[in-house]
């Protein structure tokens, strides 16, 4: 890649932690240490996470929860794991503990609103935090969350939570396709391998840890 177009990239895709909003995806009961539906590295994920809520919660700046949340006849499940819902999989179940956010997240205990995010609504925990339901891997996909964040006049999102490989992933693409400046954040995020890393740099994302983060809003 020239110089040139090497220092465009920059130009055009520095964070901008003031206007920023943090993201967390389907940091969810079901995917910690010793779950029946663990992902390896999301229980170690979780105090990069609450350092960043903190942080967030402190400046009263934007906070969006993606969750998944499957119904129990698995009417609303992705196709390759719409099978194992029908044959009784507990994984991330409508009114289930395992689908509640993670406790350790916050001060106070938070319950799920199903009913409103499972209709599209937007749950709202306080005046900056809001709980979203998204029916597939990405967090844009048939979501409010475009809308929400534009009303803010968000332009940077910062990702953290479960499982990198897939909604996180999937979720940093979409954000990259609309324009937003991209940051996400290694020590608060599951799944992250190496190969993932350089392609989320070799597309304009910050990849940096939770503290350096803090540090810059």
């Amino acid at each position: 890649m020239p110089v040139m177009e090497k220092r465009n990239v920059k130009k055009y895709t520095k964070p901008n932690f003031r206007s920023s909003a943090l993201i967390t995806i389907d940091t969810q009961c079901d995917t910690l240490d010793g779950q029946p539906w663990e992902i390896p590295g999301t229980s170690a994920a979780v105090p990069g996470i609450k350092m960043l809520l903190d942080a967030y919660r402190e400046k009263r700046m934007p906070i969006v929860h993606i969750v998944r949340i499957y119904k129990k006849d698995g009417s609303n499940a992705d196709l390759c794991r719409k099978e194992a819902i029908e044959n009784g999989s507990g994984m991330l179940l409508e009114g289930s503990s395992g689908c509640e956010l993670v406790p350790g997240m916050f001060q106070n205990r938070v319950n799920l609103d199903f009913e409103l995010l499972l209709s599209g609504g937007t749950q709202e925990i306080s005046r900056h935090e809001v709980v979203i339901y998204k029916p597939r891997w990405g967090a844009f996909f048939n979501t409010p969350l475009e809308s929400y964040l534009h009303k803010l006049a968000v332009d940077t999102l910062v990702f953290v939570g479960c499982n990198f490989p897939n909604c996180p992933r999937t979720s940093v693409y979409e954000a990259s396709e609309r324009d937003f400046k991209i940051v996400l954040v290694e020590d608060a995020v599951s799944g992250l391998y190496p190969k993932g890393k350089q392609e989320m740099t070799n597309i304009g994302v910050e990849v940096i840890n939770a503290a350096a983060v803090v540090a810059a809003q």
